[in-house]
């Protein structure tokens, strides 16, 4: 997002403030829908995230990465969600959330990656433990840097390295021989096509 848009949020532009939330809101829902698991309560997540982006829209240039800030608050309001419709007033921390749903992976150059690999690529990550599903969605999928994951789930950094290890090692074997390729594909693929 430009630093231009940014900036013309900040001083209450509302065309500004829709073009990011268009340019937003297709991730974060997906992401919300991953830690809440319904669609309305996602929805509702992600709605309260902009409510709070405009409230505070004044503090927006001192943001250093938008895209950590944006999954950091949308994290909080999903836990905060699930703590209110399970009735746990304690913190759901990550060890507590249990069901992490990561989006299917869709390939819109089928010569890059098949149908068949992406298929398999996507059994692969959902036969993850939930805890190191959630953590290698946020860095490979997402591609947030490691050391904001860990503040954003309040883990540390080695715990997102052995998460990620863990997924990496897991889904190679997984994938077979291919595995290791297939993996370089989707990794290349989500380095160069943003969602």
């Amino acid at each position: 997002m430009e630093a231009n848009v940014i900036y013309r949020i900040v001083n209450g532009d509302e065309r500004a403030f829709d073009a990011f939330m268009d340019f937003y809101s297709g991730a974060l829902y997906r992401y919300a829908y991953g830690v809440v698991g319904n669609r309305e309560d996602a929805e509702e997540v992600v709605s309260d995230v902009f409510v709070e982006i405009w409230k505070n829209r004044k503090g927006l240039l001192e943001i250093e990465s938008m895209q950590a800030y944006l999954y950091t608050i949308t994290y909080r309001k999903a836990v905060s969600m699930l703590r209110h419709t399970s009735g746990r007033a304690d913190s759901v921390s990550l060890d507590g959330l249990e069901n992490f749903t990561a989006s299917t992976l869709t390939a819109p150059d089928q010569s890059l990656i098949s149908r068949e690999e992406l298929d398999a690529l996507n059994s692969a990550i959902e036969s993850l433990p939930p805890k190191c599903r959630h953590v290698f969605y946020l860095a490979k999928i997402e591609r947030l840097p490691y050391n904001e994951i860990s503040r954003m789930l309040d883990v540390s950094l080695a715990t997102v390295n052995y998460h990620v290890g863990y997924a990496m090692n897991h889904l190679k074997k997984l994938l077979g021989p291919g595995g290791k390729n297939i993996l370089s594909l989707l990794l290349l693929y989500l380095a160069t096509y943003n969602f």
